[in-house]
């Protein structure tokens, strides 16, 4: 088991495609015809389907209780905001930087961003608060 320590930082890329948008709007019961219709959105400032924000956001979870700290985080809160729409098809990469790290408790801080991997640009930005005894 590795230490984590104040600044240590995780990359993660992934994908997501209209059959996990799909899914999800299945999952979810959110069958906004902006996320699953391509007619419907192409009458939209966006010109085609974007992605559920929370659809993208679960990527954070996913990481945060499996492999970032590790396995085991319990996740306590999160703040976000979504900054840009999210395409499927497209590659984005969720940054995680560990701000803070409070022992008495075990958790930490964590900084959460995910950027479109081809402009740059920010997508979503946020923080979370975790839960690990193992890591902190």
């Amino acid at each position: 088991m590795v230490k984590i320590e104040t600044g240590d930082l995780y990359i993660h890329t992934f994908c997501f495609s209209q059959e996990d948008v799909k899914n999800f709007a299945a999952i979810t019961g959110d069958t906004n015809p902006l996320h699953v219709d391509e007619k419907f959105a192409a009458d939209t400032p966006f010109k085609k389907p974007i992605m559920h924000g929370m659809l993208s956001a679960s990527v954070i979870s996913k990481i945060l209780g499996t492999e970032f700290p590790g396995n085991g985080s319990v996740y306590l809160q999160q703040n976000i905001e979504f900054l840009r729409p999210m395409y499927v098809d497209k590659e984005y990469e969720l940054r995680l930087v560990i701000k803070e790290i409070y022992t008495s408790n075990h958790s930490a801080i964590v900084e959460t961003t995910i950027k479109d991997t081809a402009s740059k640009k920010m997508t979503i930005r946020g923080e979370a608060m975790i839960m690990n005894e193992k890591y902190f």
